[in-house]
């Protein structure tokens, strides 16, 4: 609980330290992207916090999330049917992604940050691109996804359990 009331202040100060209102809703809705890691939608927001700001509308959810991504306390992650969905990036992380449910989660790695800075600097030599950011995926099967899939580890493959 210390650390995500530590993450969210210092998100707080970042809105403030761009000259942008602290609002109550922006203020709820960076609060559930902190301590939720559920990498949500928009409607998923809305529908959590519906009950807790009645006035919240869809418009406002919208242009939080722009603004948290514009600023780079949140990240958009792209799903499978062209939504998108929402995870708070206060703590440099990359996301292992199942093949089969979508589920995605975060994984936090002390040297991430060095590796990111690799990975940027090797494409832009490779490239001559002046890189400005990047996003690490890893898929495979989330833990539910083994237990309902028949996995056979010689062939690397995985058929449904009847």
């Amino acid at each position: 609980m210390a650390g995500q009331q530590q993450l969210l202040t210092h998100a707080l100060q970042t809105l403030k330290e761009h000259h942008v209102r602290v609002t109550p809703q922006r203020q709820v809705i960076l609060t559930y992207l902190v301590t939720h890691h559920n990498h949500p939608s928009v409607d998923t927001i809305f529908s959590a916090l519906a009950t807790e700001l009645p006035n919240l509308s869809m418009a406002t959810v919208y242009n939080t999330l722009n603004l948290l991504v514009d600023l780079g306390i949140v990240i958009e992650l792209p799903n499978d049917n062209g939504g998108i969905r929402y995870d708070f990036y206060g703590r440099p992380h990359y996301h292992v992604i199942c093949e089969n449910c979508g589920k995605i989660t975060d994984v936090f790695t002390p040297d991430f940050s060095k590796i990111e800075n690799e990975l940027n600097q090797q494409a832009s030599e490779q490239t001559g691109y002046l890189v400005t950011s990047n996003h690490v995926e890893v898929y495979g099967l989330c833990p539910e996804c083994q237990q309902k899939l028949h996995i056979d580890p010689q062939r690397q493959t995985w058929a449904q359990q009847k």
